[in-house]
């Protein structure tokens, strides 16, 4: 299974043979008053220095969320990605719970963007699934229905059931769709990971989709938050994950690191430029 995504002259494959996928998380103004204040007075410096400095950790495609209180996101987002694009070259990930701004969005991009994201529920399927495939895009699938995100294993693996099969009858192949099985903090749940891991491997091998992950949020509200975060994408990685959302400044070495343990790196080449890379800078 090979998810394909682009932008205008550089092209990303996600397949679980393959080295992890990265998608950047920061630039998303969310917990962040500099880059919400910047939005918001229309100044983009902190996103072209975002999208930079990602790129520069081993990013391999970004997340863009444009989403303030005190603007207008219908407008706001296609302007950050433009701004994106015109700063990097690698794939976006446009991210937004609105249908409007994420079409606003998708009329101006280059290439094939992902989409974040589609839910089990009724009326995000009605809406989102039409502009996938409207826009020849791919689409991350997150297990939450009408009732919220279940606490049970079987609920979420019946919810990515449900994302695929309407996917699929609306025309998007399921190459297409990358589902999301959503991260909760352990601070709330102790048992929290062990639900994601366990529905993140029953749906890797039941429908064989790629599978995504917020992963800094099983850390949220808890101490040494670098230490549960690497231990949880360690473990997930191992049970199918292959391009989770994460800081790659903080986490890529251990993506190198996990993807070299499974088979993911051939000969080391990856984790031994990326030491030499390290040793050179420091």
């Amino acid at each position: 299974m090979k998810t394909r995504l682009s932008s205008a002259t550089k092209e990303v494959i996600i397949g679980d043979e393959l080295p992890t996928v990265i998608i950047g998380e920061r630039i998303n103004p969310t917990g962040k008053k500099k880059m919400t204040a910047a939005l918001e007075a229309g100044d983009f410096d902190i996103v072209r220095k975002e999208a930079l400095a990602q790129i520069e950790a081993g990013a391999d495609v970004l997340d863009v969320n444009a989403a303030t209180a005190n603007t207008d996101e219908v407008t706001l987002l296609p302007k950050v990605v433009q701004v994106v694009m015109d700063t990097v070259d690698v794939p976006l990930c446009l991210d937004s719970s609105r249908p409007e701004a994420l079409e606003a969005a998708l009329k101006l991009y280059k290439g094939k963007p992902l989409i974040n994201s589609v839910t089990g529920q009724e009326d995000s399927l009605r809406e989102i699934l039409p502009l996938v495939k409207e826009y020849k895009a791919a689409v991350i699938g997150m297990t939450v229905d009408d009732e919220g995100i279940p606490d049970e294993v079987e609920r979420r693996v019946a919810i990515a059931h449900k994302i695929v099969e309407r996917a699929e009858k609306s025309g998007i192949a399921r190459e297409d769709i990358i589902i999301d099985c959503v991260t909760m903090t352990l601070g709330a749940d102790p048992k929290s990971a062990l639900v994601t891991i366990e529905s993140l491997r029953r749906i890797k091998e039941e429908l064989g989709v790629n599978m995504t992950l917020g992963a800094s949020n099983v850390s949220f509200g808890l101490p040494n938050r670098d230490l549960i975060n690497s231990a949880f994408l360690a473990v997930a990685m191992a049970a199918g994950l292959n391009c989770p959302v994460i800081n790659a400044a903080k986490m890529r070495p251990t993506v190198l690191a996990v993807d070299l343990i499974l088979g993911h790196d051939n000969n080391a080449m990856r984790y031994i430029k990326a030491q030499r890379q390290s040793s050179q800078g420091a």
